[in-house]
């Protein structure tokens, strides 16, 4: 039977996984997608399973479901082999939640009959067509559980990067992947920014950012960061990582404490931004899906 919803496929998997290893399964360490790939689909799919989880040379891929050429079909995860340990979880598990939730389109759908390859934006962006969005939604909620998130990092605590680089490490995924898990539930303003030579690449608020009118539209405008930022100074280090108070007018028409660090592997930087307090109900309109940002919609809706 067919999953109604890329979260409830996932949530399934960690309830099994919870009875198995316990509740406190993450304190041991993150979920072990290549093998739970394999194990997971022998039992709910004892015919027609994968069976490898490799590492492969995949020019213009991130990762790739290839279903073999005989009935009944046994299946292959490939990702490419330049990931490092974080972005390949995400995408093996993104691969898993194509054959869990989407493997029938390879006889069904002619466009799907090698299988499905995925770019590193439709992994890592969602973009392209809707089933590249659920396989991140199941990947996100398989592998950082939002109970146990929420256990880690309160929805009231404005986790700074010291902490949410914590709790990538506990979940075995990205700096980035972890930050925009989070600001997915919690209740502060807060806001993260993705950065190259001072421009904005993409940015993300939380809901109570949002609604207090804190986003920044960065898929129709070019933004420049403000001069004073971490990252247009090109300045990292235990500052940067701690926070710094940023006055009235630098970033807002409010004060915020910012904070950043650089990504040397992936040639970007990563900005987070904390507001005080609440701000007064601020309608955007249509402008909801441009804060949201290209990036997958982790928790909303499904």
């Amino acid at each position: 039977m067919t999953p109604k919803s890329s979260r409830s496929a996932a949530n399934n998997i960690s309830l099994v996984l919870n009875t198995v290893l316990g509740n406190d399964r993450f304190d041991r360490g993150p979920v072990n997608v290549g093998e739970l790939a394999i194990e997971y689909t022998r039992q709910i799919s004892p015919n027609s399973h994968i069976e490898h989880v490799v590492a492969e040379d995949l020019p213009g891929c991130e990762g790739a479901l290839v279903p073999g050429e005989t009935q009944p079909r046994r299946w292959a995860i490939m990702y490419d082999r330049k990931q490092n340990a974080g972005r390949r979880a995400y995408t093996v598990a993104h691969e898993l939640g194509h054959f869990v939730l989407h493997r029938n389109l390879v006889d069904d759908d002619p466009e799907f009959d090698g299988g499905f390859y995925c770019t590193k934006e439709a992994v890592e962006h969602g973009i392209g067509r809707d089933i590249e969005k659920e396989a991140n939604e199941f990947a996100a909620n398989l592998l950082m559980p939002l109970d146990d998130f929420r256990r880690f990092v309160p929805s009231d605590s404005l986790a700074g990067l010291t902490r949410l680089g914590e709790a990538a490490e506990r979940y075995g995924v990205s700096l980035t992947a972890a930050t925009l898990r989070w600001l997915e539930y919690t209740t502060t303003r807060a806001m993260v920014v993705a950065s190259v030579d001072g421009f904005a690449l993409w940015a993300k608020s939380s809901e109570a950012a949002f609604k207090s009118g804190r986003f920044l539209r960065t898929k129709s405008e070019l933004f420049e960061l403000p001069a004073a930022s971490f990252a247009a100074r090109k300045a990292y280090g235990n500052e940067s990582l701690e926070g710094v108070r940023q006055k009235a007018g630098i970033w807002f028409p409010e004060p915020v404490v910012e904070m950043c660090m650089r990504t040397d592997k992936y040639d970007f930087e990563l900005t987070l931004l904390h507001f005080e307090g609440k701000a007064p109900a601020f309608q955007a309109e249509d402008e909801f899906e441009d804060s949201y940002t290209q990036f997958f919609k982790i928790g909303a809706p499904g």
